[in-house]
């Protein structure tokens, strides 16, 4: 369906940094840290958030209680009287929420819904499962974190292989891929230019620690300096490969958030009111087994079809690429202009904790859009399943 009624408020969205595996934020509750984000924002914003109708929480890693979903996060936000469901969509969970409270607009079953967005994939939960039917009743167990990164149960693959599997049926090779993620950490360093403007813009800092080990982190943690001659010297990680440690995503710790609401209520809680973002169209597709990153094109056409506009009358691409082969496999296919795509950052460079990474890439998209003047923007990424997600947004003034 096209989307006609859903808007975004011009600053009403913002995320965490991002860091690294095991770095700063990999003992901190997931939920917890982005409900104190989130209330710092609201307080920088200065907006109350006894305003939001319902609530989406994206979380694909389970916290401690997190069994209480939407209503503990509404309570631990200041509004104990909105509930909403957990989404989990792997890699895609943050635009598929924002589609769901877009859709609330739509249909006119809220007019100011909140997406929240938290994972961490540091000291992910270790599951037992128990089987009173199995000898000695001996049951299962799983590494949540590293068992879903290494094996998807009905392609039987790990996500890496799902990358050599595009790379060698699209010939996509070793050096062509190298370029591509050095375009994007340069690419990324013009969100650091001007003393961080960009991403001041929309990344609120967070304090972690007590006493004298407190501190603040303000800025992405994990991004690892990126040169040609650097990335040549990485091995494949699979024997005959070409996918390295460089030319892939890396797991990371983090949350994101954004209002979703009504063109009048949007203006109203824009930092900006001259400039308006609607939420146009939205679409997901599938790949076949073992062929992730081949379900990022059908579901951008889909979303530039439910849109109504084509690949030319695109302003800005931002996408969700865990492995360059990604960006690669979508330029050559709908004609983009790969060294153009990303500005300003991509989780290939960023990291991936998740649940929220495609809410932030969204947000530089809206960011990026911003800075042009405005204009048609496109959001494409996959996610587990070789299922992939699209949406198109539109920003003016």
């Amino acid at each position: 369906m096209a989307f006609t009624k859903a808007y975004i408020p011009y600053g009403g969205y913002w995320t965490s940094p991002y860091c690294k595996w095991q770095g700063s934020l990999a003992n901190l509750h997931a939920m917890e840290l982005a409900a104190n984000t989130a209330r710092k924002f609201f307080e920088l914003r200065k907006i109350n958030p006894e305003r939001f109708d319902n609530l989406y929480l994206g979380l694909t890693i389970p916290q401690l209680q997190c069994f209480y979903g939407g209503p503990w996060m509404a309570g631990l936000l200041g509004n104990g009287q909105i509930t909403g469901p957990v989404v989990n969509q792997a890699c895609i969970t943050g635009v598929v929420c924002v589609k769901m409270a877009a859709q609330d607009i739509e249909d006119k079953i809220a007019e100011t819904s909140l997406v929240i967005t938290a994972d961490r994939t540091s000291n992910g939960p270790h599951l037992y499962y128990p089987s009173q039917t199995a000898p000695g009743a001996t049951g299962k167990a799983e590494d949540w974190v590293w068992d879903n990164f290494s094996r998807d149960p009905w392609a039987k693959g790990s996500m890496i292989q799902t990358a050599e599997n595009v790379a060698k049926a699209h010939n996509i090779g070793r050096d062509e891929q190298d370029d591509v993620a050095q375009r994007r950490y340069e690419q990324y360093q013009a969100a650091l230019s001007d003393d961080r403007a960009f991403q001041k813009s929309y990344m609120v800092p967070v304090e972690v620690g007590r006493g004298k080990r407190a501190k603040v982190v303000d800025t992405d943690e994990g991004v690892f300096p990126t040169t040609r001659d650097g990335l040549r010297t990485l091995r494949p990680m699979l024997p005959e490969g070409t996918v390295t440690f460089g030319s892939q995503t890396y797991p990371a710790d983090g949350n994101s958030g954004m209002i979703v609401t009504t063109k009048e209520r949007a203006a109203e809680l824009s930092s900006d009111a001259n400039v308006e973002i609607k939420f146009v169209g939205f679409a997901t597709a599938r790949a076949k087994k073992g062929f992730m990153a081949e379900a990022v094109l059908p579901a951008a056409k889909a979303a530039l079809k439910d849109a109504g506009i084509e690949v030319s009358d695109l302003a800005a691409v931002k996408t969700h690429n865990p492995f360059a082969v990604n960006d690669i496999y979508l330029s050559r296919e709908l004609g983009l202009d790969i060294n153009e795509m990303n500005n300003y950052g991509s989780p290939l460079i960023w990291g991936h904790p998740q649940g929220p990474t495609a809410l932030r890439v969204l947000i530089e998209l809206i960011e990026e859009l911003k800075a042009k003047g405005g204009g048609y923007g496109l959001f494409a990424g996959c996610a587990a399943g070789d299922t992939a997600a699209g949406c198109v947004i539109k920003v003016s003034g």
